[in-house]
C-alpha cells in the first residue's frame, strides 16, 4: 500500500488534525514503516495458533469494593466558586 499525501490528508481530516508540508512527510514515513511492519507479521504461519480471547487466565480479578471517604464534605465546598450551606451552587439550565 502506498502512502501519499491524499492518504494523510485523509487521515489528518478524519482525526481532525492539520499538518505543515514537513511533518506530512515525517508522517508519510512513519505510516509506511507501520504497514511494513504489519506486512511482515502477515507473513508468519498462524494456522495453528488460536485466537487470543483474554490477556491472561485469570477470570474477574477484581478487587475488594472498600467504600472510604477520600475528601469531606466541607472540605470539596472549599474551592466551590458559589456554595450555599452544604450545596454548591450552578447557573439554571433547564427551564420548566
Amino acid at each position: 500500500m502506498e502512502i501519499n499525501n491524499e492518504t494523510v490528508d485523509k487521515l489528518a481530516y478524519l482525526a481532525r488534525l492539520e499538518f505543515s508540508a514537513e511533518e506530512k512527510e515525517n508522517i508519510k514515513k512513519d505510516l509506511s514503516r507501520i504497514i511494513t511492519w504489519i506486512d511482515k507479521l502477515n507473513e508468519l504461519d498462524t494456522e495453528k495458533v488460536e485466537p487470543l480471547i483474554y490477556m491472561s487466565n485469570e477470570v474477574n480479578v477484581l478487587r475488594d469494593d472498600v467504600v472510604n471517604n477520600s475528601v469531606s464534605h466541607e472540605d470539596a465546598l472549599l474551592n466551590a466558586p458559589k456554595k450555599d450551606s452544604d450545596y454548591f451552587r450552578v447557573p439554571k439550565v433547564l427551564d420548566k
